[in-house]
């Protein structure tokens, strides 16, 4: 559903649609074979293994923008794609615990500072709502500032896209040209366009 026909919608009919999409949602990450999180630096993947399962026992790739996992005695792979974005292969890893497979997929994104949420890990899969991401209190606590405010800004423009109101660069925008009519009284500004 677009934004413009979101926001034409009551808040009563604005939470069950954000409840059906919600329990679609859950329905869909579900039915993959594997669980998955992220923050911002790492996508997290924990992949069920058959007990007893050995790092022998697998084919593992982690490239730049692919993943595949497969037990060679199976014809299937458990997770094989493109993935969303870039990983930083080399300081990406994985290991074996209790019969499961844990992935840490650094996100390329983290290292040259331009972090974004992933809405799948391989592009094949169904999506999840990025904008409804809110990542924990105490989590933004463990980032430095500049990142932090990063998050914070990326939080509060999603909150307000959400709403159909300004992002915090179209308020500064607005806020410049309220400060340049005040200091310009004598010029016409009716028909000025933020852009």
């Amino acid at each position: 559903m677009s934004t413009s026909r979101y926001e034409d919608l009551s808040e009563e009919e604005r939470k069950v649609y954000d409840a059906e999409e919600e329990a679609r949602e859950k329905e869909e990450q579900a039915a993959l074979p594997y669980k998955w999180t992220q923050d911002l630096q790492t996508v997290s993947v924990s992949i069920p293994l058959p007990k007893g399962t050995r790092a022998r026992d697998l084919q593992v790739v982690l490239q730049k923008r692919k993943i595949k996992v497969q037990l060679k005695s199976a014809s299937e792979p458990i997770i094989d794609g493109e993935l969303f974005n870039d990983i930083a292969v080399d300081d990406s890893s994985w290991t074996i615990d209790d019969d499961i497979m844990s992935i840490e997929l650094e996100k390329l994104s983290a290292h040259i500072k331009s972090h974004q949420w992933w809405p799948h890990v391989v592009t094949s899969a169904p999506k999840i709502n990025t904008q409804k991401i809110q990542p924990e209190n105490s989590k933004l606590s463990d980032l430095d500032g500049e990142t932090r405010g990063m998050v914070e800004k990326m939080m509060f423009d999603n909150q307000q896209k959400a709403m159909g109101k300004p992002t915090s660069d179209e308020l500064k925008k607005m806020e410049m040209l309220e400060k340049f009519k005040k200091a310009h009284p004598e010029m016409d500004f009716s028909n000025a366009k933020i852009g």
